[in-house]
């Protein structure tokens, strides 16, 4: 598992499963439902892109968002919403 901590890493990481598969930037922004644009710049770790195509990128490589060292939450603990801080 590789330890992502800046938009350029995970470019470099996302462009290197596309290129283990076998697949284009095309290809995969087709397979992903966004525009080719739209991952030639995350490839290129551009910081302000959008999270839902981001995972929908990688959901179309086939891999996952694991997030580790932050508190476990449980579904339903009522966590949800806008109390960000509270």
């Amino acid at each position: 598992m590789a330890s992502i901590r800046s938009p350029q890493q995970l470019g470099d990481a996302l462009r290197a499963a596309r290129k283990q598969l076998g697949l284009t930037q095309p290809q995969l922004a087709l397979a992903a439902g966004v525009g080719v644009r739209f991952i030639v710049d995350l490839e290129a770790g551009k910081p302000t892109l959008r999270l839902e195509n981001v995972l929908r990128v990688i959901d179309a490589l086939g891999g996952e968002i694991q997030l580790s060292g932050l508190p476990s939450v449980v579904a339903g603990d009522g966590r949800e919403g806008g109390n960000h801080g509270t």
